[in-house]
């Protein structure tokens, strides 16, 4: 029942987007349109997932899942660099990188309960977190002393910064699939979905999730008028929540089903890709938009982003994945929220 309860709602999809570019329905319908298309999008990525990792194993399983799920976050942060919201760009990329290491890896291990987890890949990627929240760190450190966040000496400091993160990425990214080549082989099932057909699932439902989640951030601002938030907070928590909506939903499912090892695979994968890739992407791709976009982030981001990593460093450690310490990661996230909502 509920799996066809979820094959139905995928008519949610075309109906917010219909709603948004053809009927032009008021926002508030289409925040909420939006924001129940999302749910059966983040599963059947979820799915696709799952049934990929069946031949490639859960360490590039993660890698596919978190790729597929973190393409619209980066379309979404283009499209506000052109609509010349910067703000808005580095609360989603900083409240994408937090959430996904403590709500998302919080929720799949207590989903999911004790189980193993692949220490020496998660390590490698929190290390590179750490890695670019030191880089980010210095383009931001000088915006603190005073004057506008949008300098365009700091957009050139931002540069080569954003360079040596690519390069980061490619690294950690090529040992890690190297990693899981040597210790990973997949052997699925009869049962399991061909892998180009897994491949064609994901790469479709990626591209309606993009068309969603914009739609969605086109309705925020009115819905955090109605409900009085502000913009940085809109964008640190709900925008960067929905934007990732794949990989939350996604890696609760499959830990579920007792998966662990992939689920915290595609939390940290994502985080690390957000810090490691898709921020110096949205900076150097941003003067196509005609802004460039500085890395100088709030004080209260980089040291948020850095202690999401600490924790996350804490958990995985010993290679053991425990409910109670989903648990802290949950709780430590919403004592980030709350300070975001105070900064």
């Amino acid at each position: 029942m509920a799996h066809r309860i979820l094959w139905a709602s995928f008519a949610l999809t075309p109906a917010a987007i219909l709603g948004r570019f053809v009927f032009d329905l008021d926002e508030t319908t289409l925040f909420v349109l939006a924001a129940l298309a999302l749910i059966p999008l983040a599963w059947i990525i979820g799915e696709a997932t799952d049934q990929a990792a069946e031949y490639t194993g859960p360490g590039v399983g993660g890698f596919l899942n978190a790729s597929f799920g973190n393409a619209p976050e980066l379309i979404i942060a283009l499209f506000a660099v052109a609509d010349n919201l910067p703000g808005v760009v580095r609360g989603s990329l900083t409240g994408s990188v937090v959430s996904n290491i403590l709500l998302v890896l919080g929720a799949a291990m207590i989903a999911g309960g004790d189980g193993r987890l692949d220490a020496r890949s998660l390590r490698w990627q929190l290390f590179a977190v750490f890695g670019a929240v030191a880089l980010i760190a210095l383009p931001s450190a000088i915006s603190w002393n005073g004057g506008s966040h949008e300098r365009h000496s700091l957009y050139l400091l931002s540069i080569p910064v954003s360079v040596v993160l690519l390069i980061g990425y490619l690294v950690v990214t090529i040992r890690n699939l190297r990693i899981h080549r040597a210790t990973e082989r997949g052997e699925p099932s009869p049962e399991v979905w061909p892998l180009p057909v897994s491949i064609a699932v994901l790469a479709v439902a990626t591209v309606a999730t993009a068309f969603v989640s914009e739609i969605l951030v086109h309705s925020l601002d009115h819905f955090g008028k109605a409900v009085g938030l502000d913009e940085f907070f809109i964008a640190v928590v709900i925008v960067a929540i929905v934007g990732n909506a794949a990989e939350h939903g996604g890696a609760v499912v499959i830990a579920r089903r007792g998966n662990t090892t992939l689920a915290t695979e595609i939390a940290i994968t994502s985080s690390m890709q957000v810090a490691v890739f898709v921020t110096p992407a949205v900076c150097l791709l941003s003067w196509l938009a005609g802004r460039g976009l500085p890395l100088s982030f709030r004080a209260v981001e980089v040291v948020t982003m850095a202690a999401a990593a600490a924790f996350a460093a804490w958990v995985v450690w010993d290679g053991r994945s425990r409910r109670w310490e989903g648990f802290v990661l949950i709780g430590a996230y919403v004592l980030m929220v709350v300070a975001y909502y105070l900064s």
